[in-house]
Protein backbone atom coordinates (compact mmCIF):
# COMPACT_ATOMS: atom_id res chain seq x y z
CA UNK A 1 0.00 0.00 0.00
CA UNK A 2 1.21 3.77 -0.73
CA UNK A 3 2.41 6.01 2.19
CA UNK A 4 -0.73 8.45 2.85
CA UNK A 5 -0.94 11.21 4.93
CA UNK A 6 -0.84 9.91 8.39
CA UNK A 7 2.69 7.87 7.22
CA UNK A 8 4.25 11.66 6.59
CA UNK A 9 2.95 12.90 10.07
CA UNK A 10 4.20 10.13 12.08
CA UNK A 11 7.66 10.10 10.40
CA UNK A 12 8.02 13.98 10.13
CA UNK A 13 6.33 14.04 14.23
CA UNK A 14 3.70 16.53 13.42
CA UNK A 15 0.25 16.62 12.82
CA UNK A 16 -1.83 15.26 10.06
CA UNK A 17 -3.18 18.78 9.13
CA UNK A 18 0.21 20.23 9.29
CA UNK A 19 1.32 17.79 6.28
CA UNK A 20 -2.01 18.49 4.48
CA UNK A 21 -0.77 21.76 5.04
CA UNK A 22 2.43 21.47 3.68
CA UNK A 23 1.22 19.63 0.46
CA UNK A 24 -1.46 22.25 -0.44
CA UNK A 25 0.79 24.95 -0.70
CA UNK A 26 -0.89 26.68 3.26
CA UNK A 27 2.04 29.56 3.40
CA UNK A 28 1.85 30.23 7.44
CA UNK A 29 3.87 26.86 8.09
CA UNK A 30 7.06 27.42 9.47
CA UNK A 31 10.14 26.67 7.70
CA UNK A 32 11.62 24.29 9.54
CA UNK A 33 8.31 22.32 9.79
CA UNK A 34 8.11 22.80 6.18
CA UNK A 35 11.76 21.08 5.56
CA UNK A 36 10.74 18.15 7.97
CA UNK A 37 7.78 17.62 6.28
CA UNK A 38 8.96 17.51 2.89
CA UNK A 39 12.00 15.61 3.68
CA UNK A 40 9.46 12.59 5.16
CA UNK A 41 7.49 13.46 1.94
CA UNK A 42 10.64 12.56 -0.25
CA UNK A 43 12.05 9.55 2.04
CA UNK A 44 8.74 7.80 1.89
CA UNK A 45 7.54 8.56 -2.26
CA UNK A 46 4.22 9.70 -1.07
CA UNK A 47 2.53 11.52 -3.81
CA UNK A 48 -0.61 13.12 -3.09
CA UNK A 49 -3.79 11.92 -3.95
CA UNK A 50 -5.23 15.04 -6.33
CA UNK A 51 -8.17 13.32 -7.70
CA UNK A 52 -9.08 13.27 -3.58
CA UNK A 53 -8.32 16.83 -2.73
CA UNK A 54 -10.18 18.13 -6.19
CA UNK A 55 -13.51 15.81 -5.13
CA UNK A 56 -13.15 17.79 -1.87
CA UNK A 57 -12.69 20.80 -3.10
CA UNK A 58 -15.34 20.81 -6.49
CA UNK A 59 -12.76 22.15 -8.40
CA UNK A 60 -11.39 20.05 -11.75
CA UNK A 61 -7.11 20.86 -11.17
CA UNK A 62 -7.61 22.46 -14.86
CA UNK A 63 -6.72 25.87 -15.45
CA UNK A 64 -6.44 27.57 -19.13
CA UNK A 65 -3.90 29.43 -20.29
CA UNK A 66 -4.67 31.72 -24.11
CA UNK A 67 -1.90 33.80 -25.83
CA UNK A 68 -1.95 35.54 -28.95
CA UNK A 69 0.52 32.86 -30.75
CA UNK A 70 2.81 30.03 -29.45
CA UNK A 71 5.41 30.58 -32.61
CA UNK A 72 6.60 33.91 -30.87
CA UNK A 73 9.59 32.66 -28.87
CA UNK A 74 8.45 35.24 -26.26
CA UNK A 75 4.95 33.51 -25.72
CA UNK A 76 6.17 30.09 -26.10
CA UNK A 77 8.57 30.57 -23.34
CA UNK A 78 5.86 31.95 -20.96
CA UNK A 79 3.60 29.37 -21.44
CA UNK A 80 6.49 26.76 -20.22
CA UNK A 81 6.89 28.81 -17.33
CA UNK A 82 3.45 28.82 -16.19
CA UNK A 83 3.24 25.22 -16.91
CA UNK A 84 5.79 25.16 -14.47
CA UNK A 85 4.15 27.33 -11.91
CA UNK A 86 0.99 25.49 -12.64
CA UNK A 87 2.66 21.98 -12.22
CA UNK A 88 3.51 23.32 -8.17
CA UNK A 89 0.24 23.42 -7.60
CA UNK A 90 -0.65 19.95 -9.15
CA UNK A 91 -2.70 21.59 -11.86
CA UNK A 92 -2.86 20.91 -15.92
CA UNK A 93 -2.99 23.90 -18.24
CA UNK A 94 -4.85 23.37 -21.40
CA UNK A 95 -3.47 25.97 -23.99
CA UNK A 96 -5.45 27.63 -26.54
CA UNK A 97 -4.17 30.27 -29.11
CA UNK A 98 -6.19 33.33 -30.16
CA UNK A 99 -4.47 35.03 -32.68
CA UNK A 100 -4.86 38.45 -31.25
CA UNK A 101 -8.48 37.69 -33.25
CA UNK A 102 -11.15 39.23 -31.20
CA UNK A 103 -13.50 36.74 -32.12
CA UNK A 104 -11.55 34.24 -30.99
CA UNK A 105 -10.85 36.03 -27.42
CA UNK A 106 -14.58 37.00 -27.13
CA UNK A 107 -15.58 33.03 -27.38
CA UNK A 108 -13.09 31.85 -25.18
CA UNK A 109 -14.10 33.98 -22.85
CA UNK A 110 -18.20 33.58 -23.35
CA UNK A 111 -17.16 29.71 -23.27
CA UNK A 112 -15.15 29.73 -20.01
CA UNK A 113 -18.63 28.51 -17.62
CA UNK A 114 -19.71 25.67 -20.24
CA UNK A 115 -15.97 24.10 -19.78
CA UNK A 116 -14.74 22.50 -16.54
CA UNK A 117 -11.69 24.80 -15.88
CA UNK A 118 -11.09 26.57 -12.44
CA UNK A 119 -9.63 30.15 -14.05
CA UNK A 120 -7.62 31.87 -16.48
CA UNK A 121 -4.58 33.27 -17.72
CA UNK A 122 -5.19 35.41 -20.65
CA UNK A 123 -3.31 37.56 -22.41
CA UNK A 124 -5.61 39.65 -24.96
CA UNK A 125 -4.86 41.51 -27.64
CA UNK A 126 -8.39 42.67 -29.01
CA UNK A 127 -10.77 42.72 -26.11
CA UNK A 128 -10.51 45.42 -23.15
CA UNK A 129 -13.32 46.73 -20.53
CA UNK A 130 -16.19 44.95 -19.83
CA UNK A 131 -16.10 42.33 -22.83
CA UNK A 132 -13.53 40.72 -20.79
CA UNK A 133 -15.73 41.04 -17.68
CA UNK A 134 -18.01 38.29 -18.52
CA UNK A 135 -15.94 35.20 -17.00
CA UNK A 136 -18.77 34.89 -14.11
CA UNK A 137 -17.47 33.16 -11.18
CA UNK A 138 -14.36 31.89 -12.96
CA UNK A 139 -11.31 33.60 -11.42
CA UNK A 140 -9.12 35.53 -14.79
CA UNK A 141 -5.68 37.17 -14.44
CA UNK A 142 -4.45 39.28 -17.69
CA UNK A 143 -1.02 39.65 -18.91
CA UNK A 144 0.25 42.02 -20.96
CA UNK A 145 0.35 45.96 -21.91
CA UNK A 146 -3.03 45.63 -23.11
CA UNK A 147 -4.95 46.20 -20.39
CA UNK A 148 -4.39 48.45 -17.53
CA UNK A 149 -7.40 49.09 -14.39
CA UNK A 150 -9.27 45.86 -15.63
CA UNK A 151 -11.74 43.91 -15.22
CA UNK A 152 -9.73 41.21 -13.26
CA UNK A 153 -6.05 40.92 -11.62
CA UNK A 154 -3.21 42.25 -13.89
CA UNK A 155 0.52 41.04 -14.04
CA UNK A 156 2.84 43.42 -16.58
CA UNK A 157 5.78 45.42 -17.06
CA UNK A 158 6.00 49.12 -17.45
CA UNK A 159 6.34 48.37 -21.04
CA UNK A 160 7.02 52.33 -21.55
CA UNK A 161 9.99 52.62 -19.20
CA UNK A 162 11.35 49.62 -20.75
CA UNK A 163 12.22 51.10 -24.10
CA UNK A 164 12.64 54.58 -23.04
CA UNK A 165 16.06 52.78 -20.96
CA UNK A 166 17.03 50.87 -24.25
CA UNK A 167 16.55 54.15 -26.22
CA UNK A 168 18.25 55.72 -23.54
CA UNK A 169 21.27 53.27 -24.36
CA UNK A 170 21.52 53.61 -27.46
CA UNK A 171 21.49 57.58 -27.21
CA UNK A 172 24.70 56.81 -24.69
CA UNK A 173 26.90 55.15 -26.94
CA UNK A 174 26.57 58.29 -28.93
CA UNK A 175 23.98 56.83 -31.92
CA UNK A 176 22.05 60.02 -32.66
CA UNK A 177 20.23 58.57 -35.74
CA UNK A 178 17.86 55.74 -33.65
CA UNK A 179 14.93 53.78 -35.55
CA UNK A 180 12.49 52.48 -34.05
CA UNK A 181 11.18 49.00 -35.77
CA UNK A 182 7.49 48.12 -34.78
CA UNK A 183 5.08 51.16 -34.61
CA UNK A 184 0.77 49.87 -35.16
CA UNK A 185 -1.48 52.22 -36.16
CA UNK A 186 -4.22 49.82 -34.99
CA UNK A 187 -5.94 51.20 -31.64
CA UNK A 188 -5.69 47.80 -29.99
CA UNK A 189 -2.10 47.68 -30.87
CA UNK A 190 -0.71 48.96 -27.19
CA UNK A 191 2.40 47.32 -26.46
CA UNK A 192 3.73 48.87 -30.21
CA UNK A 193 1.86 52.42 -28.45
CA UNK A 194 3.64 52.21 -25.22
CA UNK A 195 7.37 51.04 -26.75
CA UNK A 196 7.18 53.69 -29.26
CA UNK A 197 6.03 56.41 -26.52
CA UNK A 198 9.23 55.14 -24.83
CA UNK A 199 11.38 55.20 -27.32
CA UNK A 200 9.83 58.99 -28.19
CA UNK A 201 10.56 59.95 -24.33
CA UNK A 202 14.37 59.20 -24.55
CA UNK A 203 15.01 60.54 -27.67
CA UNK A 204 12.98 64.07 -26.31
CA UNK A 205 15.22 63.86 -22.76
CA UNK A 206 18.13 64.09 -24.91
CA UNK A 207 17.69 66.69 -26.87
CA UNK A 208 17.00 64.71 -30.52
CA UNK A 209 14.88 65.63 -32.77
CA UNK A 210 12.37 62.80 -33.82
CA UNK A 211 12.92 61.98 -37.71
CA UNK A 212 9.36 60.29 -38.56
CA UNK A 213 11.48 58.36 -41.59
CA UNK A 214 13.10 56.72 -38.91
CA UNK A 215 9.81 55.47 -37.19
CA UNK A 216 9.26 51.90 -38.90
CA UNK A 217 5.78 50.62 -39.35
CA UNK A 218 4.77 46.45 -39.23
CA UNK A 219 2.28 44.28 -39.79
CA UNK A 220 3.25 41.85 -36.84
CA UNK A 221 6.34 41.29 -34.86
CA UNK A 222 7.80 38.86 -36.96
CA UNK A 223 11.43 38.13 -38.40
CA UNK A 224 9.72 39.21 -41.66
CA UNK A 225 8.73 42.27 -40.74
CA UNK A 226 11.68 43.58 -39.00
CA UNK A 227 13.82 42.19 -42.37
CA UNK A 228 11.87 44.23 -44.60
CA UNK A 229 11.34 47.16 -42.45
CA UNK A 230 15.31 47.16 -41.92
CA UNK A 231 15.64 46.75 -45.43
CA UNK A 232 13.35 50.14 -45.91
CA UNK A 233 15.61 52.30 -43.44
CA UNK A 234 18.75 51.35 -45.28
CA UNK A 235 17.23 52.44 -48.54
CA UNK A 236 16.12 55.59 -46.95
CA UNK A 237 18.06 59.06 -47.59
CA UNK A 238 19.81 59.09 -44.09
CA UNK A 239 19.78 55.49 -42.62
CA UNK A 240 19.90 55.02 -39.40
CA UNK A 241 23.22 54.66 -37.03
CA UNK A 242 21.27 52.50 -34.15
CA UNK A 243 17.84 50.46 -34.44
CA UNK A 244 15.62 49.73 -31.43
CA UNK A 245 13.26 46.50 -32.51
CA UNK A 246 10.18 46.54 -30.10
CA UNK A 247 10.60 42.67 -29.78
CA UNK A 248 13.62 40.53 -30.12
CA UNK A 249 12.26 39.17 -33.10
CA UNK A 250 11.87 42.03 -34.96
CA UNK A 251 15.55 42.94 -33.88
CA UNK A 252 16.78 39.48 -35.29
CA UNK A 253 15.16 40.11 -38.66
CA UNK A 254 16.92 43.38 -38.89
CA UNK A 255 20.07 41.50 -37.93
CA UNK A 256 19.95 39.58 -41.04
CA UNK A 257 18.96 42.05 -43.59
CA UNK A 258 21.99 44.26 -42.16
CA UNK A 259 24.62 41.52 -42.76
CA UNK A 260 23.41 40.92 -46.14
CA UNK A 261 24.16 44.43 -46.97
CA UNK A 262 27.34 44.07 -46.05
CA UNK A 263 27.41 46.33 -42.87
CA UNK A 264 29.05 46.07 -39.04
CA UNK A 265 27.05 45.36 -36.10
CA UNK A 266 27.82 47.20 -33.75
CA UNK A 267 30.22 49.32 -35.45
CA UNK A 268 27.68 50.91 -38.66
CA UNK A 269 24.45 50.02 -36.98
CA UNK A 270 23.76 48.96 -33.31
CA UNK A 271 21.02 47.02 -32.76
CA UNK A 272 18.93 46.29 -29.55
CA UNK A 273 15.69 44.36 -28.72
CA UNK A 274 12.91 43.73 -25.83
CA UNK A 275 12.06 40.29 -24.14
CA UNK A 276 15.58 38.95 -24.13
CA UNK A 277 14.42 35.54 -26.42
CA UNK A 278 17.12 32.39 -26.16
CA UNK A 279 17.41 33.05 -29.88
CA UNK A 280 18.69 36.52 -28.87
CA UNK A 281 21.54 35.13 -26.60
CA UNK A 282 23.07 32.91 -29.20
CA UNK A 283 22.72 35.04 -32.24
CA UNK A 284 25.98 36.33 -34.09
CA UNK A 285 26.49 38.95 -32.60
CA UNK A 286 24.45 37.94 -29.14
CA UNK A 287 21.47 40.53 -28.61
CA UNK A 288 21.14 43.98 -26.80
CA UNK A 289 17.41 43.64 -25.05
CA UNK A 290 15.41 44.23 -22.19
CA UNK A 291 14.90 41.36 -20.05
CA UNK A 292 11.74 41.22 -18.37
CA UNK A 293 11.79 38.79 -15.21
CA UNK A 294 9.41 36.32 -17.60
CA UNK A 295 9.77 33.70 -14.23
CA UNK A 296 8.76 36.12 -11.95
CA UNK A 297 5.87 36.66 -14.12
CA UNK A 298 4.41 33.38 -14.59
CA UNK A 299 4.90 33.18 -10.61
CA UNK A 300 2.54 35.78 -9.81
CA UNK A 301 0.05 35.19 -12.72
CA UNK A 302 -0.25 31.13 -11.22
CA UNK A 303 -0.73 32.63 -7.81
CA UNK A 304 -2.74 35.55 -8.48
CA UNK A 305 -5.29 32.68 -9.37
CA UNK A 306 -4.34 30.78 -6.71
CA UNK A 307 -5.44 33.31 -3.89
CA UNK A 308 -8.95 33.83 -6.30
CA UNK A 309 -9.67 29.88 -5.88
CA UNK A 310 -8.77 30.17 -2.47
CA UNK A 311 -5.65 27.52 -2.73
CA UNK A 312 -3.04 27.24 -0.18
CA UNK A 313 -5.39 28.04 2.69
CA UNK A 314 -5.67 25.71 5.79
CA UNK A 315 -7.69 22.68 5.39
CA UNK A 316 -11.30 23.89 5.88
CA UNK A 317 -10.72 27.34 5.69
CA UNK A 318 -13.50 29.62 3.59
CA UNK A 319 -12.68 30.50 -0.43
CA UNK A 320 -10.82 32.73 -2.27
CA UNK A 321 -9.60 36.08 -2.10
CA UNK A 322 -12.21 38.68 -2.63
CA UNK A 323 -11.67 42.13 -3.49
CA UNK A 324 -10.87 44.72 -6.40
CA UNK A 325 -8.77 43.98 -9.56
CA UNK A 326 -4.98 43.97 -8.52
CA UNK A 327 -2.49 45.28 -10.75
CA UNK A 328 1.46 43.70 -10.09
CA UNK A 329 4.32 45.03 -12.07
CA UNK A 330 7.18 42.73 -12.64
CA UNK A 331 10.80 44.29 -13.18
CA UNK A 332 13.03 44.16 -16.21
CA UNK A 333 16.60 44.65 -17.21
CA UNK A 334 18.37 45.82 -19.80
CA UNK A 335 21.40 43.46 -20.75
CA UNK A 336 23.75 45.21 -22.99
CA UNK A 337 25.44 42.43 -25.25
CA UNK A 338 27.88 42.35 -28.23
CA UNK A 339 25.15 44.41 -31.09
CA UNK A 340 25.38 47.28 -29.29
CA UNK A 341 28.95 47.09 -27.35
CA UNK A 342 30.94 44.71 -30.03
CA UNK A 343 32.99 41.68 -28.68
Amino acid sequence: MPPGLKDVAARAGVSIKTVSNVVNGYVHVSPGTRARVQQAIDALGYIPNVAARQLRSGRSGVIALAVPELQSPYFAELAGLIVQAAERRSWTVLIDQTDGHADRERNLVAGLRRHAIDGLIFSPLALAGEELSTTGDTPMVLLGERIWHGPADHVAIDSTAAAADVTRHLIGLGRRRIAAIGAQRLPSAVTAHQRLAGYRAALAEAGIPEDPRLVAEVESFHRVDGAAAMAALLDGPEPPDAVFGFNDVLALGALRTLLERGLRVPEDVAVAGFDDIEDGRFSTPTLTTIAPDTAELARLAVDLLAERLGEGKPDGEGGGTEGPPRELRVSYRLIARESTLGR
